[in-house]
């Protein structure tokens, strides 16, 4: 609870934008008990472990993150760029997990 304290409730709710669901990320939590986020560009590791915690109510043990330079695409004689993106690797405790399909 500690890492609660040193961050407002508000802005953890902001932090993590969309869990990713792909084949990459599905062989990584089966792999390494891993899930993977898509998180606001100038979040912190402290602040997504924080936010993970609240949210879900699992135990982190550690996060690791990778920023993603956006493509470059060509629309005819205009060149133009997609948004860059952060993606968060959170490493959960040994017996924790999460279900996004139960809601569905």
């Amino acid at each position: 609870m500690n890492a609660l304290v040193k961050h407002s409730e508000e802005r953890l709710m902001k932090v993590l934008l969309a869990p990713i669901i792909s084949e990459k990320a599905t062989m990584v939590a089966e792999k390494n008990e891993q899930v993977v986020f898509l998180v606001m560009p100038d979040a912190t590791k402290p602040e997504i472990k924080a936010a993970v915690e609240l949210l879900f109510k699992v135990q982190v043990e550690s996060v690791q993150v990778a920023n993603r330079l956006g493509k470059q695409k060509r629309t005819g004689k205009f060149n133009g760029r997609r948004n860059h993106t952060k993606r968060a690797f959170v490493c959960l405790k040994p017996g924790q997990e999460i279900n996004f399909t139960e809601g569905a």
